[in-house]
């Protein structure tokens, strides 16, 4: 598998700190990253309330038994693990699935970028590499995402996604409803 790595647009930045050039790679996740992971995840689900409702087993969260493939970004300069992505089989509960009709799907989930990291094109590299594998087993990439989480809608948008269906509502545990928007890669 090939690795994607990112560097900051530092065109567009007044200073030129490290945080303004780093670099970082993306690769397989391994079983030594899932510590990393789940730390990352905690700060995430603190600061930004993703996961919606944390999960009793973490790791096994990070891994659904749907998992086609996983990967991490890492930074080059021994900052270790700075985001994630997984790659699934749809089933029955994936909102954006069940809302395409032009062939099979792969859902693209699990995507979080460390807040200390964000800005950089973590999240952009990220979403890359899972739709390439996708469209690379003859998948079409679709993804669902709480409408409370408008920043990661307006990251697909900026790459180019087509919103499915704005207000999905889905039952996630038994009467917690939350509302969905769902979305589709590019065609091209």
């Amino acid at each position: 598998m090939t690795n994607t790595t990112g560097a900051a647009d530092t065109a567009s930045s007044a200073s030129n700190s490290p945080a303004d050039t780093a670099r970082f790679r993306v690769r397989p996740r391994t079983e030594a990253d899932l510590d990393a992971c789940v730390r990352i995840l905690a700060t995430i689900h603190e600061q930004n309330a993703y996961p919606l409702n944390w999960p009793s087993d973490p790791a096994g969260w990070l891994t659904p038994r749907s998992l086609l493939a996983v990967w991490v970004a890492e930074g080059d300069d021994g900052e270790g693990v700075i985001g994630h992505v997984v790659l699934s089989r749809s089933d029955a509960g994936n909102a954006a699935a069940a809302l395409w009709s032009d062939g099979p799907t792969a859902v693209i989930n699990r995507l979080y970028v460390d807040p200390a990291a964000r800005g950089r094109g973590v999240g952009a590299a990220l979403m890359t590499r899972a739709t390439a594998e996708a469209k690379s087993r003859a998948l079409h990439p679709v993804l669902d995402v709480a409408s409370t989480a408008p920043a990661a809608a307006a990251l697909y948008e900026r790459l180019g996604w087509t919103l499915l269906a704005a207000e999905v509502e889905q039952e996630w545990l038994p009467g917690q409803w939350v509302k969905l928007r769902s979305y589709a890669a590019p065609t091209s």
